[in-house]
């Protein structure tokens, strides 16, 4: 019996959810560090809950769900260039990552997340880089008030209630999230950069 390599146990080991098909295939293309593809998954599974709680609290609001999924699961793929990164701050990977993706076939208005999620301040931020960038940062419970404020601000404006409303509901969801952390770091621990 043959074990699976660690890419494909990154991919498929029990836990957070799958990759879209297209994120998972490019991931094994690029021959992508074991422990990158855990931790899309992650990042990708904290995206998957933020856009259902968003979904179910706000039905008018224009959220393209997929790019949000898409984003969330290439977000960090210039770390297969740029390895250290893993272990190591640094973003050099952002922009690697979305030429990385076009060079792949993936559309701009998706490949864009690879460079944006670390920039939430640019102008014309969407939501959906937004949230791309709160799952980046939600899934290890660290919390950015800043980027949170960014948020809210749109919720506020998309449900007409007031920032602080928004703010104390956004900040519950994401208190609930954040409390899975440890099992989420351990997960992406279990996998070899």
């Amino acid at each position: 019996m043959t074990t699976p390599d660690p890419l494909h146990r990154a991919l498929h080991a029990p836990g957070p959810r799958p990759l879209p098909d297209e994120a998972a295939h490019l991931l094994r293309t690029i021959d992508a560090p074991p422990r990158l593809a855990a931790h899309l998954r992650l990042v990708h599974d904290v995206a998957y809950e933020l856009v259902e709680w968003l979904e179910q609290r706000y039905p008018a609001l224009q959220l393209d769900r997929e790019a949000v999924l898409f984003g969330a699961a290439t977000h960090d793929v210039g770390k297969a260039v740029h390895v250290s990164e893993l272990s190591v701050p640094g973003s050099a990977h952002e922009e690697v990552g979305r030429e990385l993706l076009l060079v792949h076939g993936t559309a701009p208005e998706l490949a864009r997340f690879a460079a944006t999620h670390a920039s939430w301040t640019l102008p014309d931020i969407g939501l959906e880089d937004l949230l791309v960038s709160v799952a980046d940062k939600i899934w290890k419970n660290k919390r950015v008030p800043e980027l949170e404020d960014l948020v809210v601000r749109r919720l506020a404006e998309a449900s007409g209630r007031t920032v602080w409303e928004e703010f104390m509901d956004l900040d519950d969801a994401l208190t609930a999230v954040g409390e899975g952390a440890q099992e989420r770091l351990a997960f992406q621990s279990a996998h070899t950069v």
